[in-house]
């Protein structure tokens, strides 16, 4: 495959590949969009605004969380964040290492953590949110007003499904069983 592909080509090529294959392709259509507008927005926001602030897209997430939720428990910014707390764990040494959060023992249990922003955290998103949020502009710049809010209702109803009813549904279609460990994408060794 040579240079990238349209949204349209990518969904003509789509619609010839299955064919006759009964699938329910509004459905395959939405889902493939929000993956494609997730990640070129994410890209161009790590490609621009972020990339001032040596920012990761992660790396900003976990900042935002903590900028708005306050100092909370790492396993709480982790889930909020959407991320593993192995990956949390790695991403606020990085942060902490910039001077941009501090880590501290519970108060009242010392094998949790709580994770809050510095000064200089705090001076960093005051700083980089406009921004940002400019560029949240600029991506949602061929949309009204009532449409970006039209489709933030939209996606919050799709988020909803999936917190309501994912688990039940994944418990369904495993029959009851834990689903199998992930893997790594390596092959063992031979």
């Amino acid at each position: 495959m040579s240079g990238q592909r349209s949204i349209t080509e990518a969904e003509n090529l789509a619609a010839a590949k299955l064919g006759g294959i009964p699938v329910r392709r509004e459905r395959m259509a939405a889902v493939a969009n929000i993956y494609r507008a997730a990640s070129a927005v994410r890209q161009h926001l790590e490609n621009s605004v972020l990339r001032e602030s040596d920012l990761t897209w992660t790396a900003f997430v976990v900042l935002w969380v903590v900028w708005v939720w306050g100092e909370s428990e790492t396993r709480h910014v982790a889930e909020e964040a959407g991320i593993s707390k192995g990956t949390l764990t790695g991403v606020a040494r990085t942060l902490e290492s910039r001077g941009l959060v501090r880590r501290a023992a519970h108060p009242s249990d010392g094998r949790l953590v709580l994770l809050g922003l510095t000064d200089e955290g705090e001076e960093l998103m005051q700083r980089v949110f406009p921004a940002f949020n400019d560029e949240e502009a600029f991506v949602t710049g061929q949309l009204s007003d009532a449409e970006c809010r039209s489709l933030a209702e939209v996606l919050r109803r799709v988020v909803l499904q999936v917190e309501e009813r994912g688990e039940e549904r994944r418990r369904a279609l495993l029959n009851g069983a834990e689903p199998a460990p992930r893997r790594s994408g390596r092959r063992p060794k031979v």
